[in-house]
């Protein structure tokens, strides 16, 4: 028999009850903020008491989606005005990974406002196949969306950044990351310690006193440029580590000029690359501010991501 695969998130949201309940019980505005669904619509409810039946859709790329449907279990709040929303959702479709599953939405009223959290169970189809596709890729990955989401939740209704503009800026932190860690780490590994030759051992030893040491600190910059790097690509908070980039391109740029001023003039020349990457670092530092991040839920119970 199937193993039953389980998520939890939690995350504390400073907002009033009705409005969390509101953002997240209209499927219009939950569709919004949840990764984990293109499209929700609710079906027709034969009277008031009857329970509310939906189906969802989620683009996986490349033309192709999962479609499926689910129900709502009902809605309950205790004398303690905690709420619980429960509900069971399932695919027929063969290429969903997901065949069916259950869970929760609870909010519990707390000093810092509410506490927002779920609980979920699902099984999976394709036998060992996809019970080691779901360990090792699925299952983190739709762990990480839900993070991501309850975050980006959380953001709308306390700092009124909407869902759309958090995955833009998303997606741009992504790629300004990239970039970053791609420039710092090609400037200390090709032109510092695999080619020294061409150029950055000379350019210290125009100094008379840098001259004895020119070599071990080629070295010694490419290695910290290359740590530099590969910090952009740890999952980390970055906007100190783009402001700080930025900053370093300044007594870089102009140590090269002062060292052999010719460079100023030259190609690809120390002012337009420093200028370039330190305008990267002050919008990668801009945007990091409130950037949605998933490690800001709880994932296990006490625990943080």
């Amino acid at each position: 028999m199937p193993k039953q695969k389980q998520i939890h998130v939690e995350r504390m949201i400073q907002a009033p009850m009705e409005k969390l309940w509101k953002y997240t019980q209209q499927p219009d505005l939950h569709q919004r903020w949840d990764l984990r669904f293109s499209s929700i619509t609710y079906l027709p409810k034969e009277h008031t008491l009857a329970k509310q039946h939906f189906t969802y859709r989620t683009n996986i790329g490349f033309g192709f989606r999962i479609e499926g449907t689910g129900v709502s279990q009902g809605e309950k709040e205790n004398e303690r005005g905690e709420r619980i929303s429960s509900l069971s959702f399932g695919s027929e479709q063969t290429i969903s990974l997901i065949k069916e599953g259950a869970g929760y939405w609870k909010y519990t009223p707390v000093d810092k406002g509410i506490k927002f959290e779920t609980l979920y169970q699902y099984k999976v189809r394709f036998g060992r196949a996809g019970e080691w596709f779901d360990s090792v890729i699925f299952k983190p990955m739709i762990g990480w969306a839900t993070a991501w989401s309850f975050d980006c939740l959380a953001k709308w209704l306390e700092n009124d950044i909407r869902p759309e503009d958090s995955v833009r800026r998303s997606l741009l932190h992504a790629v300004l990351c990239l970039l970053m860690a791609l420039i710092w780490i090609y400037q200390g590994l090709v032109p510092k310690l695999l080619f020294p030759e061409t150029g950055e051992v000379a350019l210290l030893q125009n100094s008379s006193w840098l001259s004895p040491i020119a070599e071990p600190m080629i070295t010694l910059a490419g290695t910290i440029q290359i740590l530099i790097g590969l910090a952009f690509l740890l999952p980390w908070k970055k906007d100190w580590l783009f402001f700080g980039a930025a900053a370093a391109m300044i007594p870089l740029g102009l140590s090269a000029i002062v060292l052999d001023p010719s460079t100023a003039v030259a190609p690809f020349n120390p002012i337009a690359l420093n200028l370039a990457v330190a305008g990267l670092g002050v919008a990668g530092g801009l945007n990091a501010k409130n950037l949605v991040l998933a490690r800001n839920c709880r994932r296990v119970r006490g625990k943080k991501t």
